[in-house]
């Protein structure tokens, strides 16, 4: 087993498009090693410390390498932000894919921030994970995203001052466009791809309808953090712990429409509403908890929820590689085509899924849906019609106009 630097062609026009910006250099391989030979100095000028660019696994005891499984190939936008700062270290050290999976790390920065890219990689470095086989740096998607298993799409611009939920589609729309053609010419073709930048739910549509080349059922749109701050507040108006919760499924968008569903939620293997009679709350309480959560955290700390998001996204990955509990679910944004419960197709729209730990996953098909349910989620599919047609410019859909602009502000409090 061998690691090395794939140089790739500049193909197509969206690679030409790519190759255009100045890249010096793009991609820095750091492979767990002994210290290269003099002989290879000129091979290992981009190397930092004790890392260098190929590393034989011939080389090690078979005693230790015989139990191994196959390195999984994870690639990290955003690798340098507060977000990837907590997550990074989970995945390096077995939380997330096991204990006994190797991993390679793949992390893409910009132009601006590869020297603090490059400080990750040494940190990742110092840390001495038994199970971290190569960090590899660099600023070109079509470079980082080579051969990856996992595509983790968490970096995204900031929405600033003034600014729409329209213009956070079109600019954060336009990198998820680029990001998605280089998914589709590099990545595995059966890369899983879960996208954190916001707002999510489109930036996945967008990146999916860009890479034809893998299967629309591979993207991710993150909502699991939604739904750990559901079960939360369960656990605490209850008074049960957060282990108690079952069947905590978030419907929708990832925005204040998103649907927290407490009609089939679970506390103890009894409905929620059982538990907790208090109708009231429910109805009127329990949604904005959860979706101005981030915001009250801000107020609180003064800072992003970027710690919990990692934790969510970290459970998100888990709940795809590990099997559900029987009569459980876990919610993830998912390509909407054929669903169960009338969402129309062709939207990223989260659902209540269930996987068997393949890297795979079914939408749950016995979720009740009464009226008032019903009712919200049609709200959250209109909001996700109409941000689909603000970027269909960018996914190739004709005769789409953004209706948004000056429209009422949805986008969840305190996001990063």
């Amino acid at each position: 087993m061998a690691f090395s630097m794939k140089q790739r062609a500049n193909t197509g026009l969206a690679r030409k498009a790519t190759a255009a910006t100045s890249r010096v250099p793009a991609m820095v391989v750091r492979a767990v090693a002994a210290p290269a030979p003099p002989a290879a100095a000129t091979e290992t000028k981009n190397a930092f410390g004790v890392f260098r660019l190929s590393y034989d696994t011939q080389n090690e005891d078979p005693s230790l390498t015989r139990s191994w499984k196959k390195t999984i190939k994870v690639a990290v936008t955003g690798a340098s932000g507060n977000i990837s700062n907590h997550l990074l270290f989970m995945l390096a050290s077995g939380e997330v894919y096991g204990k006994d999976q190797p991993i390679a790390l793949q992390l893409l920065g910009s132009e601006r921030s590869k020297e603090a890219l490059e400080g990750v990689a040494m940190e990742l470095e110092d840390s001495l994970y038994p199970l971290l086989r190569e960090v590899s740096i660099g600023t070109d998607p079509y470079e980082v995203f080579g051969d990856a298993d996992w595509a983790l799409m968490i970096g995204a611009k900031p929405r600033g001052p003034g600014m729409e939920r329209a213009d956070l589609l079109q600019q954060n729309g336009e990198i998820f466009q680029v990001q998605g053609r280089a998914l589709n010419e590099s990545a595995s073709r059966n890369c899983k791809v879960i996208v954190v930048g916001n707002p999510c739910n489109t930036n996945a549509l967008i990146a999916m309808e860009n890479a034809p080349n893998i299967p629309r059922k591979n993207f991710h749109a993150l909502t699991r953090l939604d739904e750990n701050r559901a079960k939360c507040q369960l656990a605490l108006k209850s008074g049960k712990f957060y282990t108690s919760i079952s069947r905590m499924a978030i419907w929708g968008n990832h925005s204040t429409t998103q649907v927290p569903d407490y009609v089939n939620a679970r506390i103890g293997g009894m409905p929620a509403t059982d538990i907790i009679r208090d109708m009231k709350w429910f109805r009127e309480e329990f949604t904005p908890k959860v979706a101005l959560r981030g915001g009250a955290l801000i107020k609180k700390w003064g800072r992003s929820s970027a710690a919990s998001t990692a934790v969510s996204v970290a459970d998100a990955i888990r709940s795809l590689v590990t099997p559900t509990a029987p009569g459980d679910c876990f919610s993830t944004g998912v390509i909407s085509d054929g669903n169960p419960y009338g969402v129309r197709d062709g939207l990223i729209f989260s659902f209540p899924c269930r996987s068997k730990g393949d890297g795979d996953y079914e939408i749950c098909d016995n979720f009740l849906v009464d009226e008032w349910l019903r009712n919200k989620i049609r709200a959250s599919e209109d909001e996700l019609q109409k941000e689909k047609e603000c970027v269909s410019h960018l996914i190739g859909m004709m005769g789409g106009a953004c209706s948004l602009r000056g429209a009422e502000d949805t986008t969840v409090p305190g996001e990063v």
